[in-house]
């Protein structure tokens, strides 16, 4: 029964439910980072483990938690979790952290991780709060890596920094510039929104 709810949630936060092109969350840094697939990578692992740590540590205190300073203890934990990201990212990684800027920081605004909490952590087990937060940060990469793919290709010719299309290829300039990432997110959106409409008509 717990492998079944686990397969359901996982399923749910990366297919059925993706917080980017079905719910239309965390869309800023969506567009933001994805010029490059390594940036969209990295960012995607960031959010991946502050919502899925968040949404552990939510759910694992959530009974001792008063109700009108719960938004607060929430913002808290989440804030504290992007710190120790940010503090690990500039230690480790400091050019990949000097590259996405200010948007590793602003992971707490994210819309995604907050809505876990407050959807799911909040009313569910501490095991089956992560693996949500988990499947939903997934979901949010898995969709940060297909527009940056293809902006990454079409743009400089290159797929994570390896030049794959020559050195005579004609760089689209739109791609890497944020007009492309609209319209890669747009045809992302229409394609899902077009198999939902397809199911529910068979």
């Amino acid at each position: 029964m717990a492998t079944h709810k686990t397969k359901k949630v996982m399923l749910t936060g990366i297919l059925t439910d993706n917080p980017v092109i079905r719910q239309i969350l965390g869309i800023c840094s969506a567009l933001a980072v994805t010029n490059l697939m390594l940036n969209s990578l990295i960012m995607g692992i960031a959010l991946t483990l502050v919502t899925a740590f968040s949404s552990l540590i939510i759910s694992a205190i959530r009974t001792w938690v008063p109700k009108h300073i719960r938004m607060i203890v929430q913002t808290f934990i989440i804030a504290s979790l992007v710190i120790v990201v940010d503090v690990l990212l500039k230690a480790y990684y400091n050019p990949m952290s000097q590259m996405l800027g200010p948007y590793v920081g602003l992971i707490i605004t994210n819309c995604i991780i907050m809505g876990r909490a407050e959807a799911f952590a909040q009313n569910n087990p501490p095991l089956l709060s992560f693996m949500d937060g988990l499947a939903n940060g997934i979901g949010y990469t898995i969709v940060l890596l297909m527009i940056s793919f293809v902006r990454e290709l079409l743009g400089f010719g290159s797929v994570f920094g390896i030049n794959l299309l020559g050195a005579n290829w004609t760089a689209w300039t739109l791609m890497i510039m944020p007009p492309g990432a609209f319209f890669m997110l747009g045809i992302l959106i229409w394609i899902n929104n077009s198999r939902k409409a397809e199911g529910g008509a068979k």
